[in-house]
């Protein structure tokens, strides 16, 4: 064998290596990368939930279960049940009672009550099962003609935003990259959006890796399952 001929085996060599880490590490580092924000939230739940028991009961349950505090997710445990149990209270006349008390006294605090009135109608608006938050992903002109962006429509706008415009206008959140919970609301007259066939979870795959990672078309779709049954069968 040749000097030259040595040296072309080699590089090829090399090359495959170097494709065969590149293959390992986009398979690897994802998941790695899951399991350690993963353990890094139930590691800070964990955490905050022991700290809200008193200790006595912190002590009791240290007593009765072995290696409490030391096992991961006993915070996510115990938030849940607690969580459950409010819910519980909360379904009979004295819970609803409390509650509506506690409401009250909220709603006379001048900065607390508009706190907490925006995130229970968030809340209550995103868990409704009539809801049409986050249905339907939109291409909207902005922030210039000419100039597109992902947008998500959370519903038909009414009120005096509607009352003032003249067009049938729809409210559309216009998220930022690569932090997709803060952007922008927009209200948008609904012939000006260009309504795609595109999934939110695709949309927000798109927004948060700020246009690395493309979801395939309608028509590259159709594509794909035409090989996947042609392969089949």
């Amino acid at each position: 064998m040749s000097k030259p001929e040595a040296e072309i085996k080699k590089r090829t060599a090399m090359g495959r290596i170097r494709g065969w880490f590149l293959a390992g590490l986009l398979v690897t580092a994802p998941v790695f990368l899951t399991f350690y924000i993963t353990w890094i939230i139930i590691g800070f739940v964990d955490s905050q939930v022991v700290a809200l028991l008193p200790e006595q009961l912190r002590n009791m349950i240290s007593a009765s279960v072995p290696g409490f505090g030391q096992i991961p997710g006993y915070g996510l445990v115990i938030g849940g049940v607690m969580i459950t149990l409010v819910g519980a209270l909360t379904a009979g006349f004295i819970g609803r009672y409390l509650i509506g008390l506690g409401e009250s006294l909220l709603n006379r605090m001048p900065i607390v009550r508009s706190i907490y009135g925006a995130s229970k109608q968030v809340l209550e608006t995103v868990m409704a099962s009539q809801s049409d938050a986050f249905r339907d992903v939109v291409l909207v002109e902005y922030p210039r003609r000419g100039l597109w962006v992902i947008g998500f429509v959370t519903g038909n706008t009414k009120g005096e935003a509607q009352e003032k415009t003249t067009a049938d206008s729809v409210n559309v959140f216009v998220p930022t990259t690569p932090n997709p919970t803060s952007g922008f609301l927009l209200f948008c007259p609904r012939e000006d959006l260009v309504f795609m066939e595109m999934s939110v979870e695709d949309a927000l795959k798109l927004v948060v890796s700020g246009g690395i990672v493309t979801p395939p078309s309608p028509k590259e779709q159709k594509k794909l399952s035409g090989k996947s049954s042609k392969s089949r069968s």
